[in-house]
C-alpha cells in the first residue's frame, strides 16, 4: 500500500510540477518573447526597455562586449533612431527551464533586414538568456549571444523548436 501512495504522489507530483513549467512558458512568451518581437518590429524603445531588469548584463561575444542596462538600450536606441529599415526577428528554443522566480533558456534568433524586398538580408545567432521575476513579471537578467564567427544560419535556427513548443519541455 505504501508503494502505491508513493507512485500516486509521485505522478501529482510529476504532473503539477509539469503544468506549472508550461504555464510560465506561456507568461515567458507573452512576457519576454512576444514583446521583443514587437519592440523590434516597430523600433519601440520603452517596450524593449520593460522586458529588462535594470540589473541587466549584455554580453557580446562577437564583439567580445559587456554592457550594463543604460550602455545596451543607447545602442539601440542610436541604432533606431537612425535606421528606416523594416526587421524581424524570431527565435527557436533548444533549452527552457524555469522554476517560479528564475529561468534559463538557449536557443537562436534569426534577425531579417527589409523581409520581403529585393535587399532581405537574415542574420543568425544562439542566444542564452537568464531571466527572473520582479514585481511578479519576467525580466531578462542575462543575454548572451555569438554568431560563433557567423557560422551559424538557418538550418540552425529551423533545428530548434517554435516558442509555443511549449509541451515538448
Amino acid at each position: 500500500m505504501k508503494s502505491v501512495n508513493l507512485l500516486i504522489f509521485l505522478f501529482i507530483f510529476s504532473v503539477n510540477g509539469f503544468t506549472q513549467n508550461q504555464s510560465e512558458l506561456e507568461n515567458i512568451n507573452k512576457q519576454i518573447w512576444i514583446p521583443f518581437t514587437k519592440a523590434f518590429e516597430t523600433k519601440d524603445l520603452n517596450l524593449f526597455k520593460s522586458i529588462h531588469s535594470k540589473e541587466l548584463i549584455r554580453v557580446n561575444a562577437d564583439g567580445k562586449r559587456i554592457m550594463k542596462f543604460e550602455d545596451y538600450l543607447s545602442g539601440y536606441q542610436r541604432r533606431w533612431s537612425q535606421s528606416s529599415r523594416n526587421q524581424t526577428i524570431s527565435f527557436r528554443f533548444f533549452e527552457r527551464i524555469n522554476n517560479a522566480k528564475t529561468g534559463s533558456e538557449i536557443g537562436i534568433y534569426k534577425l531579417t533586414l527589409n523581409p520581403n524586398t529585393s535587399e532581405e538580408a537574415s542574420y543568425y545567432g544562439k542566444f542564452h538568456v537568464i531571466l527572473i521575476q520582479e514585481n511578479g513579471l519576467w525580466k531578462i537578467l542575462v543575454d548572451y549571444d555569438s554568431s560563433k564567427g557567423q557560422t551559424i544560419g538557418e538550418s540552425d535556427f529551423l533545428s530548434g523548436l517554435n516558442m509555443n513548443d511549449i509541451n515538448k519541455y
